[in-house]
């Protein structure tokens, strides 16, 4: 008899919640995201699953909590690469942001000021350094700098995506490391802490002379898969090369210990996958030169058995898409039946849109971990919220508390 996926520890449910004076929150008032519900767009608009601010204002007016009128020594603030999931997060605390102000000089400098007072606060600064990096990467050195200089007691970079992080190691002669470049900026602006989400090798925590909250977004997508009920003995959970096996055995593994196929690729340069002709078709023109009609490209090797399955890609982050994407080509060559790209961090760097929007996905699940443009969005689009993730574990940093939770963290000690 087949069974259907279980997944058991949601990150929607977990254990309390506090309100912005510091007191728990009872079960029965607890406020939940349902991430997994999806809401229904038309003309192309991906499916978002996403945080009910009205679900949050409607279960205050029920708590029967005793308020506080001093303020909370806890503050969280916005750089400007993702405000909404900020405002979700702060939503989810119970909490507002702070006001900062952030503006560019003519010449693209970046000036910042806290329009509030920090001194002796534990200050969080969310703020990934998506594209563009360098930018946003410079905008949170800033912030920090500008909390530092207010006499914040703590201060912590909250980090959904941490750029730089593929350059982790020296592969050829004469490369930088820039991830550790990247963790050493962030130490000397005055960082005590760092919290960052499915960082790309754990190695890069590491690299921080401070310590590092690693948060995994993979429960928030795991909990979407089981919602939609299929049947365990059809699926194979994918990992797009070699380099992501780890990561997608324990993904399987949550799926009721799914099997594993491993798509074997090699590259010759930055972005750009090796493929090999496995089969063409050509045609003579009058003239004597040859077109080819049609090509069956192929990533090196498939390990494993996907014919008649429904194969779930996993990895940390789509860029061009060009892997993931070559990847599914060859799954639906080998014989799966659907193909799901699941992946925490979307970078969407041209052409990633036209690769994953061309029919080879059934679902492209992402998180919002990195913001996605109105106009980059597709049918087979989903967006998962780690709004909650990022905010309970703010809490236990704040509460100087244990992870607890070894699917959803990996709290440092």
């Amino acid at each position: 008899m087949t069974s259907l996926l279980h997944f058991s520890t949601s990150p929607t449910s977990l254990s309390f919640l506090r309100n912005k004076t510091g007191f728990r929150i009872p079960f029965q008032h607890r406020v939940r995201c349902n991430v997994a519900e999806s809401l229904k767009f038309e003309n192309g608009k991906p499916c978002t699953p996403m945080f009910s601010n009205n679900d949050v204002l409607a279960s205050k007016s029920h708590l029967d909590i005793s308020s506080n009128t001093n303020d909370t020594r806890l503050r969280i603030f916005s750089g400007t690469a993702n405000p909404a999931l900020s405002q979700e997060i702060a939503c989810y605390m119970g909490l507002e942001l702070g006001k900062i102000k952030i503006k560019r000089f003519a010449d693209g400098e970046i000036y910042v000021q806290l329009q509030e007072s920090v001194r002796g606060c534990d200050v969080f600064l969310v703020q990934p350094t998506c594209p563009p990096a360098n930018e946003n990467l410079m905008e949170l050195l800033i912030m920090i700098d500008a909390c530092r200089r207010a006499s914040a007691k703590n201060i912590t970079a909250v980090i959904p995506y941490f750029g730089y992080a593929r350059a982790d190691r020296k592969t050829q002669g004469r490369e930088s490391i820039a991830a550790k470049l990247v963790a050493n900026l962030i130490t000397e602006a005055g960082a005590n802490r760092v919290l960052a989400c499915d960082l790309h090798s754990g190695q890069s925590m590491g690299y921080f002379d401070i310590p590092v909250d690693h948060v995994y977004g993979q429960p928030v997508i795991l909990d979407y898969l089981a919602s939609k009920t299929i049947c365990s003995d059809d699926l194979v959970v994918v990992s797009p090369d070699v380099g992501g096996v780890a990561r997608a055995r324990a993904f399987a593994k949550k799926l009721s210990d799914a099997p594993l196929a491993i798509v074997d690729k090699r590259r010759h340069g930055h972005n750009v996958a090796e493929v090999r002709f496995s089969s063409y078709a050509v045609s003579c023109a009058s003239n004597g030169s040859y077109h080819v009609l049609d090509l069956v490209l192929q990533v090196m090797n498939l390990i494993g058995d996907v014919r008649g399955k429904v194969a779930v890609m996993v990895d940390d982050m789509i860029d061009t898409a060009g892997t993931i994407a070559k990847g599914a080509a060859l799954l639906h060559q080998e014989g799966a039946r659907e193909v799901y790209a699941c992946t925490t961090h979307a970078v969407f760097s041209p052409p990633a849109i036209e690769r994953l929007s061309s029919g080879l996905f059934q679902e492209v699940i992402i998180t919002n971990t990195i913001p996605v443009l109105e106009q980059n969005y597709f049918p087979q689009l989903t967006i998962l919220s780690v709004a909650n993730l990022l905010g309970e574990t703010i809490w236990r940093v704040h509460d100087d508390c244990s992870g607890g939770y070894e699917p959803l963290f990996e709290l440092g000690h």
